[in-house]
């Protein structure tokens, strides 16, 4: 392979159509960039041999094969190359199939030059120097995922591979996992990092606000309208934008959440024009979310635009051996917040929390330490600052221990246990919010009332 002498930043555009291949020449040119050209797979080959490449524009479809085996290979043997895929104008199945091999990002025909420039910044920006490049040791020591399991070293791994492309993440998890700061650590790794993070709960914005929310309105688009809004998509152009509780979306929104991500443009409220906009999209969600497409509750093809690659947080209680040093990080966080020094905590009570099964994963256990803390005396938390820890360290399901009815039991004690451990869950999922925990249930917040009083819970620690 030859050394790369060039002081700018070399780009290689592979594609049977001459005037595409001139258009992107003279684009990049104009961007300071240098060009080598190939029309066929074989040609790109050759250069590929020749000469280390900053960037690849890839036609999906070439005379002697498929665009989708050299993304593969690129990956393989060029792996600091990243490659951007060119498609048909609307063949989303095809940029995802792309995106799915390891590409980078896609754009499509005919080419939209602020768009392709746009990318090719982004593209570029994968070459500076960030904490993804560190040593396994320094990023564990780096990341907000604290613990040294297999499951979390898999999961730092995996996301700063993620942080590279361009492609939709999905994350997946139970209430409590640490979504968000996955997506953030996404973010901050990769070439966006520069740009807006942008969070929004999509289970917290009212239906009817929800496309203003998202797309932005001009002034006296409808009843209250009474200035602009930039909208969400356009405030996190150039960043990432996370969409949290992304199964709580109506299906009106889901349509055009799929037009938005298949163009990369928005039209907001009052707009007759749309709005181009770069923005990568990750989303989460604690439910499943394959499952609400089974029940036709979620659009299939949305599902699969999102899903392109997916990351799972483990359950805490899946890596006990992570608690000790959450333990530590935790309580010193609280101290600093109450600026007062941190407590120890005896071997009893980290016993204790290791054996416990967290149905609120990290957020429980965050808040049974400031509970801790408060209560503790002599700078010593004991296992009964703690509070109840009742529950086995087993995965909450019909098959665990706790949907098994015990020796001696009627049936009228067995279904009152098993409702008050459902409905704890509840409430320590939510924080011990009660309106919350009533529609994670799928009950009205009468009912929970009425239960939680006659299994005398109405006492519960909001």
């Amino acid at each position: 392979m030859k050394e790369n002498n060039h002081r700018r930043p070399l780009a290689l555009i592979v594609d049977d159509e001459a005037d595409i291949r001139e258009l992107l020449e003279i684009t990049l040119m104009r961007m300071e960039l240098e060009t080598v050209s190939a029309a066929t797979l074989a040609e790109a080959r050759t250069a590929l041999g020749e000469h280390p490449f900053d960037l690849c524009l890839l036609d999906m479809r070439l005379p002697d094969g498929d665009g989708i085996e050299l993304v593969r290979e690129i990956v393989r043997d060029h792996p600091r190359t990243p490659v951007a895929m060119i498609t048909a104008h609307g063949n989303m199945e095809t940029a995802v199939e792309a995106l799915k091999a390891g590409a980078f990002d896609f754009v499509s025909k005919p080419v939209d030059l602020p768009v392709l420039r746009k990318l090719v910044h982004t593209a570029l920006k994968l070459g500076e120097p960030t904490t993804a490049d560190s040593t396994p040791e320094k990023k564990r020591q780096e990341s907000p995922l604290h613990g040294h399991s297999a499951a979390m070293e898999e999961v730092r791994n995996l996301i700063a591979k993620l942080a590279r492309s361009q492609a939709p993440v999905h994350i997946s998890g139970e209430s409590g996992t640490g979504k968000e700061l996955a997506a953030r650590l996404i973010h901050q790794l990769g070439p966006r990092r520069e740009g807006p993070f942008v969070a929004v709960n999509c289970g917290a914005i009212p239906h009817e606000l929800m496309e203003s929310e998202l797309f932005g309105h001009r002034k006296g688009a409808f009843t209250g309208a009474v200035s602009d809004n930039k909208g969400l998509f356009l405030e996190a152009d150039g960043g990432t934008l996370f969409l949290d509780e992304v199964a709580d979306l109506p299906l009106s929104m889901q349509v055009k959440l799929l037009r938005v991500i298949q163009e990369k443009k928005v039209r907001p409220v009052g707009f007759t024009r749309e709005l181009a906009v770069d923005v990568r999209i990750i989303s989460a969600t604690h439910q499943n979310l394959a499952g609400r497409v089974e029940e036709g509750l979620f659009r299939q093809d949305l599902y699969y635009r999102l899903n392109v690659i997916e990351l799972t947080m483990p359950p805490l209680r899946e890596r006990p051996e992570d608690v000790p040093e959450l333990v530590e990080h935790l309580l010193a966080s609280i101290a600093r917040s109450y600026q007062q020094p941190r407590p120890k905590i005896e071997a009893d009570a980290l016993e204790a929390l290791q054996n416990h099964s967290f149905p609120g994963n990290v957020r429980e256990l965050e808040n049974i330490l400031e509970r801790a803390f408060a209560l503790c005396e002599g700078g010593m938390i004991h296992r009964e600052d703690l509070g109840p820890l009742s529950r086995p360290a087993t995965a909450p399901n019909a098959a665990s221990g706790a949907c098994q009815r015990n020796p001696g039991e009627n049936l009228d004690d067995f279904l009152a246990r098993i409702e008050r451990e459902v409905l704890e869950e509840a409430l320590i999922e939510s924080r011990w919010n009660k309106t919350a925990a009533a529609k994670r249930l799928g009950i009205s917040f009468r009912s929970l009332r009425y239960r939680l009083s006659k299994l005398g819970l109405d006492q519960a620690e909001e």
